[in-house]
């Protein structure tokens, strides 16, 4: 029985210390691993070096699982393969058309934004057009747009861009037109010079970076650099758009006329899209149509004045000259008044013939 009532048998006995010490020196250890841990880092340094030593083992609980997936790679069917290939290229073209359009987005809303700010105030509407062909050949400057009858387009048109005057419709069709260009040798644009207001036609030559001023004096003032506007004749263009700037002046010793070359502001051999303009009828600065160059009517009532009578000649009044006394035979008479004549007698009838 004293055995039996002995604590030697007892659980807490195992190990040589009661609960209440082992849980002190666990309260203790426990204190000064969080001290040290703050003040050294030394669960961070304990916990790099588990991991460095249970990498390995990591390693090979992972391997067969790895190498599972690496055999089903290695061993997938060839044609599962093309047809992921297939997918990822029909993907990477989309992609890229996209971008190319969206760059072409942002060029044309460039080019738009650029015709908008070009457009000059006599302007009542304007309509962008795509070029969709151009001719530039030594005998024909055309290009042709996307626009038409349909979209109200008509006859000699004015055409424009960003930089100056293209030139206009010739031949329009329900949705395309041709544009005559200002460098066409049959194009002929009524121009002034900017500095001097002097006012003469340019010519196309042919060629898409040259203008010619064949009526130009060989008096007259130009210069190189001189810019040159319209003049708003014609019926077409309004005035004071750019159109080119002289680059070449040839004088010659007995020429009567200057050999001038002007260059165009337009881009023609570049430009993707242009502008039609449509004129306010009452704008100052609309060009005048050719059918409103002269009054249809009088004004009522008008009477056309009469010629002034022709000047009457002033009256000569001869100067007082002295009576002429008895017995003289002839009157001195003054220069300004016609001498005297004799009175004339009669001539005496011959003899009658019995």
């Amino acid at each position: 029985m004293a055995g039996f009532g002995t604590r030697s048998g007892s659980p807490y006995s195992r190990g040589g210390g009661s609960p209440g010490f082992r849980f002190t020196l666990y309260a203790l250890a426990s204190i000064v691993i969080m001290v040290l841990d703050q003040r050294m880092d030394v669960l961070e340094r304990a916990r790099y070096v588990l991991q460095t030593l249970t990498y390995p083992v990591e390693v090979a609980v992972n391997a067969p699982v790895a190498g599972w997936h690496w055999l089903q790679r290695s061993f997938a069917s060839r044609a599962t393969l093309e047809a992921e290939n297939r997918s990822l290229r029909t993907r990477m073209r989309t992609l890229e058309v996209r971008t190319l359009r969206f760059d072409a987005l942002a060029r044309q809303n460039a080019a738009l934004l650029g015709l908008k700010h070009a457009v000059p105030p006599a302007a009542e509407r304007w309509l962008p057009a795509d070029i969709v062909d151009i001719e530039l050949g030594r005998l024909r400057q055309r290009v042709l747009i996307d626009r038409g009858t349909r979209n109200g387009v008509f006859r000699n048109q004015a055409v424009l861009d960003d930089y100056g005057v293209v030139g206009q419709t010739m031949h329009v069709g329900p949705w395309s037109a041709d544009v005559l260009l200002i460098t066409d040798p049959e194009h002929d644009l009524p121009v002034q010079i900017a500095r001097t207001g002097f006012r003469t036609i340019a010519v196309g030559t042919g060629d898409p970076n040259a203008l010619a001023l064949p009526y130009l004096p060989a008096n007259a003032d130009v210069k190189v650099g001189d810019e040159l506007v319209t003049s708003g004749l014609g019926g077409i263009f309004p005035a004071g758009y750019p159109v080119a700037r002289i680059t070449q002046i040839h004088r010659g010793a007995i020429q009567r006329m200057s050999q001038v070359i002007a260059q165009p502001f337009a881009h023609l051999q570049t430009d993707r899209a242009v502008m039609l303009l449509w004129f306010r009828p009452g704008s100052p600065a609309a060009p005048v149509p050719p059918n409103l160059r002269q009054l249809p009517t009088g004004t009522p009532g008008a009477q056309p004045l009469a010629p002034p009578p022709p000047p009457t000649p002033p009256l000569c009044t001869p100067p007082p000259t002295a009576r002429p006394t008895a017995g003289a035979a002839t009157s001195t008479a003054s220069p300004g008044t016609p001498a005297a004549h004799p009175p004339l007698k009669p001539s005496p009838s011959p003899p009658r013939t019995p």
